[in-house]
């Protein structure tokens, strides 16, 4: 069982898709910037007119609301909205932007493609979308049974105590556990996709479950290792942007830069995945020929 292989093909094969990664990183960046932009004037324009803003720059938050009067209301119901469009735009992008980064990436040998990049992006969308919005809810149903259905018995007899604290963390360390799981069903199900033009998205989920319970052994390691990594990082950048406080205009800028640096090293790590999974689908894919063409 060859694990670090299909690892180290998909980080060959995210580097080579780092054009995907920047028009993700840049489209993204413009959502962000297009609902953050109007939403900052329009709170500007409620706070500007009294000493709010001064007292926000001191940190005294409970003193600004009863000052806001019936624009808090207004403040809330805007941020809603705002944080609302932002996640389902995002995950939109996300869906396009998916489809394109599997079709090259089961191009092993070959450069980024544009063309085959936005061609996948805009054929594979509708197939994309049902696939995520599938295994999206089964995670959801899954963590609710695991963990929300524990959680709302133990408030209904009572305090929580140790035991039943312990008892939630067992629940949650098993849901993480099953987490791999399905995101190998998603992987498969959208790299078999991207290899099989005359798929269809719910023959594709099916071959997701069935591929990944046949090649569990060696499938589901590779996936707590990216996904460790992928943590990893998340942790070091929880680190690092809430201790830094730049005072001026250069550091401000600075700041901004690694950040976004940041970010894009985050979704080169999710290519990363993607890149292996596709990686190891091809490696089982080819055996099967050669026992195939052995046996004939």
């Amino acid at each position: 069982m060859d694990i670090l292989s299909p690892i180290k093909s998909g980080f060959k094969r995210s580097l080579k898709c780092w054009k995907g990664v920047f028009i993700n990183w840049i489209l993204t960046f413009f959502i962000v910037i297009m609902i953050a932009f109007p939403l900052r004037g329009a709170i500007n324009s409620i706070l500007g007119s009294s000493m709010i803003t001064d007292k926000l720059s001191k940190g005294i938050i409970f003193d600004v609301i009863p000052d806001l009067g019936s624009n808090f209301k207004t403040l809330i119901s805007m941020i809603t909205s705002g944080f609302f469009i932002v996640l389902l735009s995002g995950f939109l992008l996300n869906v396009f932007i998916t489809g394109g980064l599997f079709s090259n990436l089961k191009r092993k040998e070959g450069r980024f493609s544009y063309s085959v990049f936005f061609n996948g992006s805009i054929y594979k969308f509708w197939s994309f979308l049902v696939i995520m919005l599938i295994m999206s809810l089964i995670i959801l149903i899954s963590g609710f049974i695991v963990i929300g259905i524990p959680i709302i018995i133990a408030s209904g007899s009572g305090s929580i105590d140790g035991a039943r604290l312990r008892a939630f963390m067992r629940f949650g360390s098993l849901f993480l556990l099953l987490l791999p799981i399905f995101l190998l069903i998603t992987d498969y199900a959208r790299a078999w996709l991207v290899m099989n033009e005359k798929g269809g998205c719910f023959k594709a989920i099916g071959f997701g479950f069935s591929h990944t319970f046949r090649t569990f052994l060696s499938s589901y390691p590779v996936m707590v290792i990216l996904l460790i990594s992928q943590s990893l990082f998340g942790w070091i950048i929880l680190k690092i942007l809430p201790g830094m406080t730049p005072a001026s205009s250069g550091g401000i800028f600075l700041f901004f830069l690694l950040s976004q640096f940041l970010f894009f090293t985050r979704i080169l790590l999710k290519v990363w995945r993607y890149g292996s999974v596709t990686a190891l689908l091809e490696m089982k894919m080819k055996k099967e020929v050669d026992i195939e063409g052995f046996q004939s």
